[in-house]
């Protein structure tokens, strides 16, 4: 697994890496079974941290498939807002600074 702007500036851990995969595909409802492969993180690791995220409204129980709960982020929250904008703002920047030089910048930001 490559290792994003948004693991690298904040930490390789487990919430950082569940955290970052929510991010990223933000559009879309997931199962814990899913969120757990696809952030590598354990399951025993995710249960414990889960909780907390559902409590502080983090993320959000969209919907049932089958016996499977489907959770997304919570882009209403006004955290996950901030949080959100710094991810953006950060992928930017990283562009902008190392891999447009030399190259006209992108002057467009996500707001």
């Amino acid at each position: 697994m490559e290792e994003t702007i948004f693991i690298k500036l904040l930490g390789d851990y487990p919430l950082t890496r569940i955290l970052n995969f929510l991010l990223i595909h933000r559009e879309f409802d997931y199962s814990l079974t899913d969120i757990a492969k696809n952030s590598n993180v354990a399951w025993s690791t995710l249960n414990l941290l889960w909780p907390n995220l559902e409590k502080n409204k983090i993320v959000l129980h969209i919907r049932n498939v089958g016996k499977a709960k489907m959770y997304k982020l919570n882009s209403a929250n006004k955290i996950v807002q901030s949080l959100i904008k710094f991810a953006d703002s950060i992928v930017w920047d990283y562009t902008n600074e190392n891999i447009l030089k030399g190259k006209k910048r992108v002057i467009a930001r996500i707001e």
